[in-house]
């Protein structure tokens, strides 16, 4: 049986030319089986290589697709596709294969049976399994506890590439993100929540890491302090300036 409601999934993808084809594939699939109409909002973050063609030789009416010439960080890529997505529930997810999508379909339960706000893919869920790399779960653990320290939250992890919103929830706080890469998942939750978004979920996930980290020795230090200088910023803007408070 159909739903009467939309869906639609952003998808930003960077230099995966290799991998897209079969990404995008798998996640028509996974939405397909939601049973409702859809679209794949994908954004193309730097065309330096052969991914955008490659998305074009898909044969799928379901994916829009955008691309930007340069590279501006994911944050920019998933506002800007959050924003021109059209579906009733609006969500994204990673490219790159390391997430699997079927779990949109848990997560889409969650919010339905709570009435949620917001879904977010956590690495924490007792139900999710997940194979990282030793570096990316210490950063991920170190951020974690700032990030809560910081805002408060009462979600365990805000990281995961995977995230379901109400229309409604997406349409207020996306126009009002500012960061483009390494803090952007807490600067969403935590504008959400200062707009009295508190029904928030974790849903479980499934996460192979594909790749290579691409967190090594050489740019670890640089990693951490990129993501505390937005983080900062973030709690600055949100706490000192009250900037998110205005109307967007």
């Amino acid at each position: 049986m159909k739903s009467s409601e939309t869906i639609s999934i952003v998808v930003p993808v960077y230099q995966q030319e290799k991998t897209i084809k079969k990404d995008l594939e798998n996640i028509s699939s996974a939405v397909t089986l939601l049973h409702m109409p859809y679209e794949l909002v994908v954004i193309v973050d730097g065309m330096t290589d052969r991914t955008h063609k490659q998305i074009k030789n898909i044969r799928d009416t379901h994916i829009k697709v955008t691309s930007f010439k340069k590279n501006y960080g994911k944050g920019h890529a998933v506002r800007y596709g959050m924003l021109k997505a059209k579906g009733d529930i609006i969500g994204f997810i990673d490219a790159g294969m390391d997430l699997d999508p079927k779990e949109l379909a848990t997560m889409l339960a969650i919010m339905r049976k709570k009435n949620a706000d917001i879904v977010v893919g956590s690495k924490l869920h007792p139900d999710s399994h997940v194979n990282y790399p030793f570096s990316r779960t210490i950063l991920s653990w170190g951020y974690r506890t700032i990030t809560h320290i910081l805002f408060g939250f009462s979600v365990r992890d805000t990281q995961v590439g995977i995230k379901l919103f109400k229309r409604k929830i997406a349409r207020d706080v996306f126009p009002r993100i500012l960061v483009k890469r390494f803090a952007f998942d807490v600067e969403v939750l935590a504008v959400a929540y200062r707009l009295g978004y508190h029904r928030i979920y974790e849903a479980p996930i499934h996460l192979n890491f594909q790749g290579v980290s691409s967190i090594t020795s050489k740019n670890f230090w640089s990693i951490i302090y990129s993501m505390l200088w937005d983080t900062a910023a973030v709690f600055y803007r949100l706490k000192i300036l009250k900037y998110y408070d205005r109307k967007k």
